[in-house]
């Protein structure tokens, strides 16, 4: 797969103009350089970003069925419901931001009714439990990889500027950590956080589950990262892998959601490295590994507010800062167009640059 490089005069070109705007360089701080990155994602100072699809995707796990969450597991398919009839937070969110939502049944353990807005593109009916052996088979960790980037090269027909990541499934957090873990080398400890709100015996059991997944996947997790998303993952979690790096083969910015959403970014990283440079972290959950899978992308969150949601609600948060940055950029005047006077020489030639 390739994946064209961040394109550098684009961002020189960007950086240059924000220095020339009338402001103190640097003053706004992140929008300054959220816009020069999507400068270089894009290779265009005024990037589109009318078209904007938020892609969730759902499916079951068999972890969920050993005590790792506060809901059954019959919640994935009826959020997907609700998902579909517009009262999730995802749908409130879009309709506030002007986004697409984008339904996918991945691997919901039922079988939902026909819907013009779902697309059917079940691999199986959930995952195996991760404790016991692999969550897939490599072949089928691939096809939901496929699935996803399929999904972004539909909705690029109907117009896609900026694609954001968003999830479904109970049992989704244990997966994440599992496979952060497998990824990164890090302790369970370190990663496992309480997901949809479990009690301390919960927190117990989801660690537990993490470490014993952990220890009998570990030639598959060693094998590779198709191979470790296969062992430890999900199939909502390889849809999402397959949509970034669909995305950034079409140079399009990724909003980056929440903790699974960060586990799909690690694994769409360590397939094609390049995808980071496509990437934007919307925001920092609150649950526990988020900020050291983000470190580990080499992404800054746009936002801290506490959100353990998913579904895509912090990606779409995010999104009027993106607006923002580019219109500032475009919009906001320079120096010599408003007549207004630049620093003295000697401040000129000695202020920070982004």
């Amino acid at each position: 797969m390739s994946i064209p490089p961040i394109d550098e005069k684009a961002r020189q070109r960007a950086r240059e103009r924000q220095d020339r705007l009338t402001k103190p360089t640097g003053s706004l701080g992140r929008l300054e350089l959220l816009s020069i990155d999507l400068a270089g994602m894009t290779g265009r100072l005024d990037p589109p970003l009318e078209h904007r699809v938020v892609f969730a995707l759902a499916a079951d796990h068999g972890v969920a069925r050993e005590g790792v969450s506060a809901y059954p597991r019959e919640v994935t398919a009826q959020m997907v419901l609700n998902f579909l009839a517009g009262g999730a937070a995802v749908n409130v969110l879009a309709r506030m931001v002007g986004a697409r939502v984008v339904v996918a049944d991945l691997g919901v353990d039922a079988d939902l009714p026909n819907h013009p807005q779902l697309r059917s593109l079940k691999v199986r009916r959930g995952t195996d439990s991760i404790t016991q052996g692999p969550a897939m088979s490599v072949d089928e960790a691939r096809e939901a990889i496929e699935h996803g980037r399929r999904l972004v090269l539909d909705e690029i027909e109907h117009g896609l500027d900026v694609a954001l990541t968003g999830d479904m499934g109970i049992g989704n957090t244990t997966a994440s950590a599992a496979l952060i873990c497998a990824l990164t080398g890090l302790d369970p400890k370190e990663v496992v956080g309480r997901g949809t709100g479990v009690d301390d015996d919960g927190l117990a059991r989801k660690r537990d589950a993490v470490r014993k997944a952990l220890e009998t996947n570990t030639e598959r997790i060693a094998a590779g990262p198709v191979e470790a998303l296969a062992a430890v993952g999900g199939f909502e979690i390889a849809g999402l892998a397959g949509v970034i790096i669909e995305a950034a083969s079409q140079r399009r910015p990724v909003l980056i959601d929440g903790f699974i959403s960060a586990a799909a970014a690690l694994i769409a990283a360590r397939i094609a490295p390049a995808a980071t440079g496509y990437m934007i972290a919307s925001h920092r959950s609150q649950e526990l590994g988020h900020a050291t899978a983000l470190q580990q992308l080499g992404l800054r969150p746009l936002l801290d507010l506490d959100l353990r949601l998913g579904e895509g609600t912090g990606a779409l948060l995010a999104l009027p800062l993106l607006d923002a940055a580019v219109r500032i950029l475009n919009e906001m005047a320079t120096f010599d167009e408003a007549g207004v006077s630049d620093r003295e020489p000697d401040a000129a030639h000695n202020r920070p640059h982004n």
